[in-house]
């Protein structure tokens, strides 16, 4: 029988307030442990949470970014449960009235730029709990409450996803627009964006969904991928096998590549919600949330789009620029200065940039490159002054100095030789060494060429022109 994946996804983001989201402590990661905490966070009896109105800002934007209605007036619930990492056992959350719902966001899924909605049910603020600490140098766990009272907004799909490959798609842009709107930083070796993940199967054709399994706080979106396809397998193994899919949580073991039972799957009533007593109800002037519509930025599926019309990028280098908003503004910087080809500064900043960037684990900003070096660079790779081979080492120079272009090929006698006279002995010498690549090339075996003109390349150290070096080797085999 052939079955249907049907995913719905819980992202949950944090915020970038400065502060938490009802107490003044500080809303960092990496201090010392139970260092940014206090009486309200860590859920002290007599104590009084007070709203941040970041976080509802926050949560509206995003609202707005998903083309949700904004619920302008709307209460905060107090979620009941008990875990080590929240003392109060009861989570500050939203359940029937949230800030955003019934909103929808469209994802790109091909390099023809096709597109599927994927609804989006809500989007609600809620505290973050703390963290529980297991080491083997000592026997329990111990707690470290500094993220207990962390802002989240959490972020609830409709079950329209059909496979990984469309829940990734729609993770990624989640995660773009979050930057986008700089609301989260979206580290997620730091926690600072999480996923839930909801898998069912049916047979195909049919209408009716088939029971489903959660699988919590999975922590890459690589991994969600995974935990999908091992879920969807799992449960289509025990449908054949005779067998029947229970509603259960279950946690995603990464480094087995497997999953887990928890607990059986909890349902609202579970959490005995009631409306939280200590917080006033949230209401929103229309002209407030007007505002923050207006204050949206071009979103990353209209600036992807957009890359493909206006400069005849490939889908694929499209999305590389545009999930990156740092590399997207350096890309549109350099495209405004102009004279070179918008494909060529895509090029080098999703190759050797990314690359450098990569290898030193930084960003852009950490850097001393800016539009009109890397501007510079290209034009002179393009009129043929230095070839790509020496853009290489331009690239690694200006990335961390204060120097111009022109000044490091000046000063690593980088300039490219494209004088004839002077490429003749290094192309002859190299065809005295190459006897056989000749005779392949006689043969038909065309792609020998690439090697020779490499092999010339390497004997000027770079600074032979690719195009006149290969007009010579044609020619001197020609002529032999």
């Amino acid at each position: 029988m052939e079955y249907e994946v049907v995913v719905g996804l819980e992202v949950h983001a944090e915020l970038s307030t400065k502060t938490k989201i009802y107490c003044s402590c500080k809303n960092s990661f990496g201090s010392e442990v139970n260092s940014n905490c206090c009486p309200v966070c860590t859920g002290m009896p007599g104590t009084l949470p007070t709203l941040n109105e970041k976080v509802v800002e926050y949560a509206v934007r995003m609202g707005h970014a998903l083309n949700c209605s904004i619920n302008r007036i709307c209460k905060q619930d107090r979620k009941n449960y008990f875990y080590p990492d929240l003392p109060k056992a009861y989570q500050i959350s939203q359940f029937d009235i949230p800030l955003c719902e019934h909103g929808y966001l469209d994802v790109i899924l091909d390099e023809q730029g096709n597109t599927k909605r994927i609804g989006v049910t809500r989007i609600h603020i809620e505290e973050d709990a703390g963290k529980l600490i297991h080491e083997d140098r000592f026997s329990g766990s111990l707690v470290d409450l500094n993220r207990c009272g962390v802002p989240l907004i959490e972020i609830v799909s409709e079950p329209d996803m059909r496979s990984s490959a469309e829940a990734k798609a729609y993770l990624d842009t989640i995660r773009s627009i979050l930057q986008y709107l700089d609301i989260s930083d979206c580290k997620m070796q730091e926690g600072s964006i999480r996923c839930d993940v909801n898998v069912s199967v049916h047979p195909k054709g049919s209408d009716k969904f088939g029971t489903r399994c959660e699988m919590k706080n999975v922590n890459s979106f690589s991994a969600a991928v995974r935990a999908i396809d091992y879920e969807a397998n799992r449960q289509i193994e025990l449908l054949e096998a005779g067998g029947t899919v229970q509603q259960e949580t279950r946690r995603w073991d990464d480094m087995r590549g497997q999953s887990y039972v928890m607990r059986s799957k909890e349902d609202a009533q579970d959490y005995r919600y009631f409306p939280e007593p200590d917080l006033l109800t949230i209401v929103l002037e229309e002209e407030y949330v007007k505002q923050l519509k207006n204050s949206i930025p071009e979103l990353p599926n209209a600036k992807i789009k957009r890359y493909m019309t206006d400069y005849a990028l490939p889908h694929f280098d499209a999305n590389l620029l545009a999930e990156n908003l740092d590399k997207a503004e350096l890309f549109e910087e350099a495209v405004h200065i102009g004279g070179c080809q918008p494909k060529n500064l895509s090029n080098w900043i999703l190759g050797d940039i990314s690359r450098i960037l990569n290898e030193k684990n930084i960003q852009l900003q950490d850097t001393k490159l800016t539009a009109q070096k890397l501007t510079d660079m290209v034009k002179l790779i393009e009129k043929g002054t230095i070839s790509n081979t020496s853009g290489k080492t331009v690239i690694e120079v200006i990335m961390f100095e204060d120097k111009s272009p022109e000044k490091v090929v000046k000063e690593k006698n980088l300039a490219q030789i494209s004088d004839t006279s002077a490429l003749d002995a290094i192309v002859q010498e190299v065809l005295a060494n190459n006897p056989k690549p000749i005779e392949d090339y006689k043969k038909g075996k065309t792609n020998v060429l690439g090697f020779l003109v490499g092999q010339c390349m390497k004997a000027s150290k770079g600074q032979g022109n690719p195009a006149i070096l290969k007009e010579l080797i044609e020619r001197f085999i020609q002529e032999a």
